[in-house]
């Protein structure tokens, strides 16, 4: 989890509260495992991530690319 995620409020889609089973009983000792499901939904979650890493940095970069110059006459 980033910092900014604890303070923003979540963005609709990322956690499907009645599919959470992360929270353990008093008693389970045993760590819990990862279904296909959840498996490939970390995974979409990872490329949508990604995806939205690499279009900020693209407008990063466009923002800051030297300005060309032009030839003087």
């Amino acid at each position: 989890m980033k910092l900014f995620e604890m303070y923003n409020a979540p963005v609709e889609g990322y956690q499907d509260v009645s599919k959470d089973n992360s929270k353990i009983q008093w008693g389970e000792t045993r760590k819990s495992k990862l279904t296909l499901r959840q498996i490939r939904k970390l995974r979409k979650m990872l490329d949508v991530r990604n995806y939205e890493k690499s279009k900020n940095l693209k407008k990063v970069r466009k923002q800051y690319e030297p300005v060309a110059e032009t030839p003087a006459m």
